[in-house]
């Protein structure tokens, strides 16, 4: 009877599971052969120069998106670097809290996760940019300036670093919901073994965190990949200009805000659709190899608690 069950519950579920993987194949499909055109015309040059010039003879056009590319690794990187240190704090501090104040906690940081997109856009940049702008940039090029990082001038804040910190701000409430639940899984008993050897509060921290390091690992690869997809949010305080630097306070462009500004014009041009076709094409497989990546940390995680 049991196998029966079983049987019966495979076979409900398989069409279900095979849409799936026919939807996900369908729309690597439907990708790909739109980029096909743009390999054709310009090969992996379109992934490696960097280069934009839409003209109405197409001969003429060359595009290479080489500056989007960089700017959606770069941001998502500057993004993961800021959220991952609050993230961890945020989560520890959960745990350690009063009820009620964590309930209240959690309730926030699910409203923000929650939020549309083009909430964070506009209030980044009407009020984020402007107040990196003066508070953060400008002291540090006055000051810091033979640093390379900070030695180009902050003129609109519109820059990677206003980018990174907005999408740090959207990724924290994603990595730290992974790394919440990690840590309030914990069995007790290591909890108690911890503290009866002795240890204080602030040595338990650093041994449970260290436990539940695969967690952390897979929640700033998801975040990293909820971060490298943004569109709009991104798109209203980058710049959304094709530079290709590390310089922090230099606009730049990602590719998703490359895809949403050019988009609806790129009908007049005769290969611009096809090379925002394969941006998007780049941006699917650079998400779907960051989210297999976290996947495969927290499954290991999952073995790790059952062993």
């Amino acid at each position: 009877m049991a196998k029966r069950k079983i049987d019966t519950f495979d076979a409900l579920t398989f069409p279900v599971v095979l849409m799936v993987f026919l939807l996900f194949a369908g729309m690597l499909f439907v990708f790909f052969t739109k980029a096909l055109p743009a390999f054709e015309r310009y090969g992996l040059g379109v992934y490696l120069e960097n280069v934009w010039k839409a003209a109405e003879i197409p001969e003429e056009e060359v595009y290479g998106i080489a500056a989007a590319l960089w700017g959606s690794v770069y941001t998502s990187v500057v993004a993961v670097t800021i959220a991952l240190p609050i993230s961890i704090a945020f989560s520890i501090f959960v745990d350690y809290a009063p009820k009620r104040v964590r309930h209240v906690l959690v309730v926030l940081s699910d409203v923000m996760a929650g939020l549309p997109t083009i909430i964070y856009g506009i209030w980044g940049a009407f009020v984020l940019v402007p107040f990196l702008r003066d508070w953060v940039m400008k002291p540090l090029y006055d000051h810091l300036s033979f640093v390379p990082l900070f030695n180009y001038p902050p003129v609109g804040g519109y820059s990677y670093l206003s980018a990174g910190v907005l999408l740090a701000i959207m990724i924290t409430p994603f990595v730290s919901a992974v790394v919440r639940e990690a840590y309030s899984m914990v069995p007790f008993t290591y909890r108690e073994a911890v503290y009866a050897l002795g240890a204080t509060r602030f040595e338990a921290t650093k041994i449970l965190i260290g436990y539940i390091k695969p967690a952390i690992i897979s929640g700033v690869i998801l975040g990293f990949g909820r971060a490298v997809g943004e569109t709009v949010a991104v798109s209203l305080v980058i710049g959304n200009t094709f530079n290709m630097t590390f310089k922090l306070f230099a606009p730049g462009y990602t590719i998703s805000s490359l895809i949403a500004n050019q988009f609806g014009n790129a009908f007049i041009y005769h290969h611009m659709t096809s090379v925002l076709f394969a941006a998007g094409l780049a941006l699917f497989l650079i998400g779907f190899a960051i989210n297999m990546a976290g996947l495969r940390a927290l499954r290991r995680w999952e073995e790790n608690v059952q062993l």
